[in-house]
């Protein structure tokens, strides 16, 4: 059974359309009009080897918080819609990451109960156009609507690229290792008997 899922969101501010294969070979096709988020989604498709197309236009001449944040809701629900009723699947997932001097980890947990724990003390700054500070609204949409518990940390770091970079990639670990069928679970894995 496939294990995919398309997701459309067209606003007054956005108009995003998100695929994702989750069992995929990290083959990637992003276009949004902020080319470092390009950069970095390609990273979660890369990482976690997922195939994955992002169509994604919006207001960038006010900024870019409405593109990444709409990307992040759309990318959370085709997770949540990929995953189905989560049978099989690992639930739990970690990644770390080195980026040249930058050390970041990420540990989710797909429980159905989204909360976002964001240990990372950036400057209020930009890489290219986009604002730095997006990326925890990017997690935020996601954790929300994807129904997952995030905690991404970073350990260390100077460059502020490699920063970002080092998260996304331990992000795309981890979501890699989260997805996974695992033969040996029968249902999904929890004592409860549901992920909700």
């Amino acid at each position: 059974m496939a294990r995919s899922a398309t997701i459309e969101r067209k606003t007054q501010e956005t108009d995003i359309r998100v695929r994702l294969e989750l069992d995929g070979r990290g083959t990637s096709e992003i276009r949004s009009p902020v080319p470092f988020f390009d950069h970095m989604l390609t990273q979660i498709a890369r990482h976690g080897f997922f195939d994955l197309e992002i169509a994604a236009q919006g207001d960038i001449e006010i900024d870019a918080h409405h593109t990444v944040e709409d990307v992040g809701i759309c990318l959370g629900e085709a997770f949540k819609k990929a995953l189905g009723d989560k049978r099989g699947i690992r639930r739990y997932g970690r990644g770390t990451a080195p980026m040249h001097e930058a050390l970041a980890s990420v540990i989710l947990d797909f429980s159905g109960r989204p909360f976002l724990v964001y240990n990372v003390a950036l400057p209020k700054a930009q890489v290219g156009n986009f604002e730095v500070e997006l990326v925890e609204e990017f997690f935020t949409a996601f954790c929300n609507h994807s129904g997952a518990n995030l905690h991404v940390n970073l350990a260390y770091g100077d460059n502020l690229h490699h920063i970002i970079e080092a998260v996304f990639k331990a992000f795309a670990r981890a979501l890699d290792e989260a997805t996974q069928i695992d033969p040996r679970i029968e249902g999904v894995l929890s004592s409860k008997g549901t992920l909700e």
